[in-house]
């Protein structure tokens, strides 16, 4: 089981992420814009800058949404390959086999 303020820490990133989504990408679509003359996107660029770190979707970290572990991360099941195992063992995944020949 990972940290609980790892966990939580995460859970505020991805919050943040959402509130912040519309103004960075506007600010966004400003600064790598070429046709518009080079000032604004300076200005654009600073104003990204001066946002929240958090806010950026880079920041997010994929955690098993079990056992909050951040590596070995399937995104198809949102598990951890320990939680997929332990939960496909016990047949609580559909159409998940376990493999033996």
């Amino acid at each position: 089981m990972a940290k609980k303020s790892s966990i939580e820490k995460n859970k505020r990133r991805r919050k943040m992420t959402k509130s912040f989504a519309g103004r960075r990408s506007r600010l966004k679509e400003i600064a790598m814009d070429k046709t518009k003359p080079m000032e604004e996107r300076f200005a654009a660029s600073l104003k990204l800058a001066e946002l929240p770190r958090n806010s950026s979707a880079t920041r997010i970290r994929n955690r098993c949404e079990v056992t909050g572990r951040p590596r070995a991360y399937y995104r198809k099941h949102k598990l951890s390959r320990i939680a997929l195992r332990e939960l496909g063992n016990k047949g609580l995944i559909p159409g998940l086999v376990k493999s033996s020949w």
